[in-house]
């Protein structure tokens, strides 16, 4: 969660890392953005500056945040749906890589940390009416139309491949994958997914 200037400057730092883009925003860089916009990386930005204005208006009430607030969350909403995602504010941590732009699906009550990368057709949610939903650790890439689901714990360092069906937990450094999922490979030697 962004509870400072310094977090969200780190998350977008961070998040440009993941997406392959420079971590400092040269004038280079914005004009390109200008020019050709990344979808995606606008997203994130738009995310982590509603997460931003969301934390803040907890302890400000004037009426200028307000509004700057309900201009943020209004270009969210509106590019998440011309892109296809249904993701939350404060549910991923930073580094959070989405490389191409279609249908994402997150329940808010997830929690997946640093360092995500998740592609088209995902889908994290809860199973059966229960509140309860996955939560997904560090370094975890999630392949496109993988379904996670359930009250789990994802560890840290896992792939999860594509067209995965992930109903229960697994711990860290594994390469899971199926419907249901298993693990098919284990990367406790290397410690990398």
């Amino acid at each position: 969660m962004i509870k400072s200037q310094n977090d969200y400057i780190y998350y977008l730092a961070q998040d440009r890392i993941a997406l392959g883009l420079p971590a400092k925003c040269s004038i280079r860089f914005r004009m390109k953005q200008l020019i050709w916009p990344n979808p995606t990386y606008q997203f994130q930005k738009l995310l982590r500056n509603v997460e931003w204005l969301t934390y803040r208006r907890r302890n400000n009430k004037s009426i200028i945040l307000m509004l700057e607030w309900l201009w943020a969350k209004y270009k969210f909403k509106r590019l998440s749906i011309k892109l296809g995602f249904s993701i939350p504010i404060n549910v991923f941590g930073p580094g959070l890589s989405i490389p191409h732009y279609g249908t994402i699906v997150i329940n808010p009550n997830a929690k997946i940390g640093a360092n995500c990368r998740i592609h088209v057709g995902v889908n994290i949610g809860a199973s059966g009416g229960v509140n309860s939903v996955p939560q997904i650790g560090d370094n975890v890439y999630i392949g496109p139309g993988a379904i996670i689901f359930g009250n789990i714990t994802i560890g840290n360092n896992v792939s999860i491949g594509a067209n995965s069906t992930v109903t229960k937990s697994f711990g860290d450094n594994v390469v899971i994958a199926g419907s249901p999922a298993k693990i098919i490979k284990s990367n406790e030697d290397n410690g990398n997914s």
